[in-house]
């Protein structure tokens, strides 16, 4: 049965997701890049960038493991990227450049209509305006049956959590503190909405632990 998840989530000590200030040089907040250095490592993410090489080990295992059987994605406009508002015209196509790391069917919650933007490598984004069970529902017709991964940012997790509707959580706990972005926490009681921590594995970039809903 399809599954709505979030797996390689990365978040600080003190529970940010991303620092604050997104900007197109700071695309992930200010210091936000820190709380992705165990991925960065991988194997997994050196190929997805265009290298070779990368670590294997337990980092990697979760790093492959977070791109299995995803049928389509579902992203916060923000993490498509910083144009806020109405779009000024069709030229912003995204962070990835030509060739975006999805290769799937990639939902982005939106206010604004725009039309779908076909992308090199299977990607195809579509623009939803009516809220976050439109996109799940349109997510779960185009994964054919696969899981649907929700990438980010903080504000759509957390929305899809209060609705209950994330079945599990794959979240890296980076071995830093940010202070201040946003927190994927706030205002959020887990235990209350049905979750809880199924297995937590340790290793020196960072600690991975998965979380359940009931």
């Amino acid at each position: 049965m399809s599954k709505l998840v979030v797996r390689a989530f990365s978040l600080s000590l003190d529970g940010y997701g991303a620092g604050p200030d997104q900007s197109l040089d700071n695309p992930l907040g200010v210091n936000g890049k820190k709380l992705h250095e165990w991925a960065f490592a991988t194997r997994t993410f050196q190929k997805m960038f265009g290298m070779d090489g990368g670590e294997t080990g337990i980092d990697e295992d979760f790093a492959a493991r977070s791109f299995e059987n995803i049928g389509a994605w579902i992203l916060g406009r923000n993490m498509f990227g910083p144009v806020r508002g109405p779009w000024p015209d069709e030229s912003w196509k995204g962070w990835w450049g030509d060739t975006p790391p999805y290769h799937v069917p990639t939902f982005v919650l939106t206010h604004h209509a725009r039309a779908p933007i076909e992308m090199k490598g299977g990607t195809v984004f579509h623009f939803v305006t009516d809220g976050i069970e439109a996109a799940l529902q349109q997510a779960r017709a185009a994964a054919g049956g696969k899981d649907v991964r929700v990438g980010g940012g903080v504000s759509t997790i957390q929305q899809y959590l209060r609705a209950g509707l994330i079945d599990e959580m794959h979240l890296a706990m980076s071995p830093v503190l940010l202070g201040k972005g946003e927190n994927l926490f706030a205002g959020i009681d887990l235990p209350a909405l049905g979750y809880h921590c199924t297995e937590r594995v340790p290793t020196a970039n960072t600690t991975h632990l998965m979380i359940m809903k009931r």
